[in-house]
């Protein structure tokens, strides 16, 4: 069983509780993908066409810079990449996230909150931009999501 890392990017907090839950889940690492510039609720607003995250995403080559880097990443097998749905996709700053790192014989597997949209297109995005990584079975959690499921799912990594 290799280390794993639980890395998030979450902007309302809803995701921020699930990575945590899973982190202790699965004995992983936990890694908090921060934007240098943090998002205001402005920058968020999806109905203003003119907003950051509209902006971003509407935009595949935005790459969002990240305050932070993981030191070690080299020393994880497995990393649990999170982030909330974005336009039906994952956010700009997971692409920021993925061509960061070498994540060459890797495992990467996403997951996402949402209220109702799926992974979408999220997964084969991430692995388009980790070459030599693989890509296990993601998926998306309710914000209620128990500790005991995500174990269970985290648990199909090993």
């Amino acid at each position: 069983m290799g280390k794993k890392l639980v890395a998030y990017f979450s902007a309302s907090g809803v995701t921020s509780k699930v990575a945590a839950r899973l982190a202790s889940a699965a004995g992983a690492d936990l890694f908090e993908i921060k934007p240098e510039i943090p998002y205001t609720s402005a920058d968020l607003n999806y109905m203003n066409r003119n907003s950051r995250s509209s902006k971003e995403m509407n935009d595949t080559s935005s790459r969002p810079a990240i305050a932070s880097k993981v030191e070690n990443m080299a020393d994880y097998d497995v990393v649990f990449i999170g982030f909330p749905v974005w336009w039906y996709r994952e956010p700009s700053i997971i692409d920021t996230f993925m061509e960061s790192y070498d994540f060459a014989g890797k495992m990467i597997v996403p997951f996402c909150t949402s209220g109702g949209s799926g992974l979408g297109p999220a997964g084969d995005n991430m692995l388009a931009l980790a070459p030599g990584a693989k890509l296990g079975a993601g998926k998306r959690f309710s914000s209620g999501v128990s500790e005991n499921e995500l174990a269970k799912w985290a648990d199909s990594f090993n």
